[in-house]
């Protein structure tokens, strides 16, 4: 399964991403989504997972959850957009991945790329960083990947531009 991980568009959605995305089953959308017509764009596109984020509007936030769980290929996934990262994780979050211990756990909201494991919990890390033109991040990216028999493999980084690019 190749899975396109996305995160902080923040009401921009760069035509690259359909390009970058064709060949994914699925598109995961970490928050901070910013429009309606974004999450609309892609679910016409690709089956598509998300969570919102602390800059999306009381509808969207009714209708998407804080935070999911998926298992896809034998990998669990637990998905949140304030995540923070391994050793000053958000309040709460290390308690959500010990009880749902993921192989896979992925958050937005820091605009800053970074994959890393987590020795400790045992999970894989992953934040795609920023692919929306708000914030202070340099280069807006995302991230594509296969889950395949319970591991996760071909992790690719994917540049959009810069952030004052059009």
């Amino acid at each position: 399964m190749k899975i396109g991980l996305i995160s902080d568009t923040h009401g921009n959605l760069d035509e690259r991403v359909f390009h970058h995305f064709k060949n994914c089953d699925e598109i995961w959308h970490a928050g901070d989504i910013g429009e309606n017509d974004v999450l609309k764009r892609l679910q016409s596109f690709k089956p598509t997972q998300a969570v919102f984020g602390n800059i999306d509007s009381h509808q969207m936030q009714k209708e998407l959850p804080e935070f999911l769980v998926m298992e896809n290929e034998s990998v669990k996934t637990l998905m949140i957009h304030i995540g923070g990262k391994p050793k000053k994780y958000a309040k709460g979050v290390k308690d959500l991945i010990k009880k749902h211990q993921p192989k896979l756990f992925i958050c937005g909201h820091s605009h800053i790329l970074k994959v890393m494991m987590d020795q400790e919990l045992g999970t894989l890390y992953m934040n795609p960083g920023a692919a929306g033109k708000h914030g202070f991040h340099q280069m807006r990216t995302l991230l594509r990947f296969d889950l395949e028999a319970g591991s996760i493999k071909n992790l690719e980084v994917i540049e959009l531009g810069k952030r004052a690019q059009a």
